[in-house]
C-alpha cells in the first residue's frame, strides 16, 4: 500500500456525524490501520449513531456501535484544532462550506466526495439497507480511489 497517497491526519464530515462520516471514520482505521489520525464530525450533532449505518458497516467487519457523533464545534471545544488536520473529506454540501469557512485560514485540503444521504430513500427494512450499502460502497470506492489499496480485504 502506498503509504504516500495517505496524509497524517484527517477528518471525515457530514451534516450530522450519524451516517457518512462515522461511516467513512470506521472503514480508514479498518482499510489503512494506523497509517493516519482520523475522526470525524457533524456540522450539528443532533443525532446519535444511524442503526442502519451500523448494520451495513458491521457487514464489512466495521464496527460502528460505539460511536458518538460530534459537531465541528464539539470537536475545538475538545482540543481537536481543525488545523492540525492534512486534509478534511466533506461527504455533504454543508459539511463542505463550514469546513472551507472554519479553516480559510489553514494551510489544509478539503475534498468534496458527493456521497448519497440514504435516510429517506427507501421503505421498509430491506430497501433502506440497500440504500445504506449503497453509500457504504460509494465511500469505499472513494477511499480506494483516493488512498489506495487497503492493507485489509475491503
Amino acid at each position: 500500500m502506498p503509504q504516500d497517497k495517505i496524509p497524517h491526519s484527517i477528518l471525515f464530515c457530514c451534516d450530522h456525524n450519524a451516517i457518512r462520516s462515522p461511516m467513512a471514520e470506521g472503514m480508514m482505521k479498518k482499510f489503512y490501520g494506523r497509517a493516519a489520525y482520523v475522526q470525524s464530525a457533524g456540522v450539528k450533532n443532533d443525532m446519535e449513531i444511524d442503526g442502519f449505518a451500523v448494520a451495513v458497516c458491521d457487514e464489512i467487519g466495521v464496527q460502528l456501535e460505539n460511536h458518538r457523533s460530534r459537531s465541528f464545534e464539539e470537536m475545538q471545544d475538545w482540543g481537536d484544532d481543525l488545523g492540525g488536520f492534512d486534509l478534511i473529506v466533506a461527504l455533504s454540501p454543508a459539511s463542505q462550506r463550514l469546513a472551507l469557512e472554519m479553516t480559510r485560514l489553514f494551510h489544509l485540503d478539503v475534498e468534496y466526495w458527493p456521497i448519497m444521504d440514504p435516510t429517506g430513500l427507501a421503505e421498509g427494512r430491506d430497501a433502506k439497507l440497500a440504500a445504506y450499502r449503497q453509500t457504504r460502497d460509494q465511500i469505499r470506492s472513494k477511499m480506494i480511489e483516493r488512498f489506495g489499496a487497503p492493507a485489509t480485504a475491503a
